[in-house]
């Protein structure tokens, strides 16, 4: 009677720590967070609904992306 011993790994296959998708939506986050900055660069009316409002938000949003695409976790198709 031989018995045929079986090695169950649950070591992903490449050596990345997380899934292509998390890398592109955390590059996206990455460049919404430098459009932010971009968006509240420049010397002319400082106190402009760009600079004050929508840059802070676009950076704030760029993080919560970032935020995201640690947390996401793609469901394994077998």
């Amino acid at each position: 009677m031989s018995e045929k011993k079986q090695h169950h790994t649950s070591q992903p296959k490449s050596g990345f720590v997380f899934e292509k998708i998390n890398y592109q939506l955390f590059a996206a986050s990455v460049l919404v967070v430098v459009l932010g900055f971009i968006l509240m660069t420049g010397t002319e009316d400082i106190y402009s609904f760009t600079k004050i409002t929508l840059a802070p938000l676009v950076i704030v949003l760029g993080f919560a992306l970032g935020f995201v695409a640690i947390l996401y976790k793609p469901k394994n198709k077998k």
